[in-house]
């Protein structure tokens, strides 16, 4: 497997392709949920090959944005059957970071640990310090994709997805949650104040 000839292909596509329109599905999320995937997985004691599929499956989780606004999980698999191939990954390496690209969907559906890591990394800024810049790339985002128009829809929107989402791995659960809950209270006072 040649997992740095696949990094360098994958950022270079995101890094030259993506819409501009894309502020929060960009490159910057793709490097952010991998660099958390990582942490994440180091936390979990996860190594060798599964740490290599989970990095593959960082890099490509949302690459479908690159040819589809909706159904980008399925897109960005097509994409990992047509060019992994050519880096040495095997059909069942290839069909294994599908899986767990496919788990990030909206509702996250994991089945495993890996799966696990890759579904808190991707909203792992939910519980962090830069919950609030991060969120507002995909505000702007949604607002120019006519998603909603509002800082009072976006924020009912936040209520509603903060309130349901779940952390899956111990380390997030640990690490991340009690932030996520402060944002939630910070959401809500928010709407209290603008009714």
């Amino acid at each position: 497997m040649d997992a740095e000839g696949a990094r360098t292909y994958i950022l270079h596509r995101l890094r030259n392709e993506l819409p501009a329109e894309r502020s929060y599905h960009s490159l910057a999320h793709t490097l952010d949920v991998y660099a958390s995937a990582i942490d994440i997985a180091e936390k979990e004691g996860i190594t060798g090959e599964d740490l290599v599929l989970l990095k593959m499956a960082a890099l490509f989780h949302d690459a479908g944005f690159l040819t589809h606004d909706t159904a980008h999980e399925a897109a960005s698999c097509t994409l990992v059957r047509s060019e992994l191939p050519r880096f040495g990954f095997t059909e069942d390496r290839i069909e294994r970071i599908c899986g767990l690209i496919d788990a990030t969907r909206i509702p996250q559906s994991p089945q495993d640990l890996l799966a696990e890591v890759l579904c808190d990394a991707d909203l792992d800024y939910l519980g962090r310090a830069d919950f609030i810049p991060i969120g507002n790339t995909l505000f702007a985002e949604m607002k120019a994709h006519g998603v909603l128009e509002t800082e009072r829809e976006w924020n009912e929107l936040q209520e509603r997805f903060l309130a349901r989402h779940q952390y899956f791995t111990r380390t997030n659960r640990t690490e991340r949650e009690p932030v996520k809950q402060r944002h939630l209270a910070g959401v809500r006072a928010w709407l209290s104040s603008h009714p």
